[in-house]
């Protein structure tokens, strides 16, 4: 930077502090500069927070919102001029009804219905994707641009201004010590820039019908949403009230359960890979068995005495 600039710049700088410190007064624009200046900040402002809350409205879901604007700086980067577009719920609601539609079956009332009712939310999903397209070139983009170009060249011409008005003024308050010709010339510069940017911001005021086309493009592409959309709404409507009629009319089938299977456990040598083991005689009772003794007791005994008989008949002899 030369010495002349850097002079200029110590100018600003003290005159700042003059005036923010000290309580100094600098020279003050017109009232209809002020009246345009506040407009322009109030237009300024709209823009941006419009501009915000319109990609709220296409895209609620901020994590979504997040998520797109790092996919189209990674497509920008990339070099690709197709950048993808917000996930739609509709869609995604339409993809699981026609997952759970197929797996029921079209032979069953709600799978057929759901499968009719997922088709219904891709199409809504669809007509949604256009309506974030047609807002995004025909209102957003044309703001955006009002917002970098107009607006902020604006903004460079009051801020001019502003270091021109305290360069003005720190040579106003030293007249005599700094000569003529430098403040004149310092005057005529801010009297210069003061009319560039009054020029700027009346030429943005009295132009706002663009502002105003933008509007009726956003509320254009608004109703052709929803015209579609209530079309769409009003066909799934009809099919699933006949649907209902046709149901309602149909006889009712009657559950009729399957015969029983019967199974013969009289050999049960095959039953769970197993061998067939016959079941243990049951233990006879005790009175049988004292009863059934008795005989054989007599016999022993009445055996015993004819051994007896034989055995003296023989000595004798």
């Amino acid at each position: 930077m030369s010495v002349a600039g850097l002079k200029k710049q110590f100018y600003k700088a003290s005159q700042m502090v003059s005036e923010k410190v000290g309580g100094a007064e600098g020279t003050k624009l017109d009232e209809e500069f002020k009246d345009l200046e506040k407009k322009v900040d109030v237009t300024s402002k709209a823009v941006s927070e419009i501009i915000s809350k319109t990609s709220e409205y296409l895209q609620p879901n901020p994590a979504s919102r997040a998520k797109l604007s790092m996919l189209n700086t990674v497509s920008k980067i990339r070099g690709q001029v197709k950048s993808p577009g917000y996930p739609q719920a509709e869609g995604l609601l339409g993809e699981s009804m026609v997952k759970f539609g197929r797996e029921l079956g079209e032979d069953t009332n709600f799978g057929s219905a759901l499968l009719d009712a997922g088709e219904s939310m891709k199409r809504l999903a669809e007509v949604k994707d256009s309506l974030d397209i047609d807002v995004k070139q025909n209102f957003i983009d044309p703001l955006q641009g009002l917002c970098d170009k107009d607006l902020r060249e604006i903004q460079h011409h009051l801020k001019k201004l502003e270091g021109r008005r305290l360069d003005y003024d720190y040579k106003k308050k030293r007249q005599g010590k700094i000569p003529d010709e430098e403040l004149r010339q310092s005057l005529e510069k801010f009297h210069e820039s003061k009319e560039v940017a009054e020029t700027s911001m009346y030429n943005l005021l009295e132009t706002d019908i663009e502002q105003v086309s933008q509007m009726s493009a956003l509320v254009e592409a608004q109703l052709q949403y929803h015209r579609q959309a209530v079309q769409i709404l009003e066909e799934l409507s009809e099919k699933l009230r006949d649907r209902m009629s046709e149901a309602s009319s149909r006889p009712r089938r009657e559950y009729t359960p399957k015969p029983k299977p019967t199974y013969d456990f009289g050999e049960s040598d095959q039953s769970n890979g197993g061998f067939y083991t016959p079941a243990a005689a049951a233990p006879p009772s005790r009175s049988s068995s004292v009863k059934s003794s008795e005989p054989a007791f007599n016999n022993r005994r009445i055996s015993s005495r004819s051994y007896c008989e034989s055995e003296r008949e023989r000595k004798r002899e």
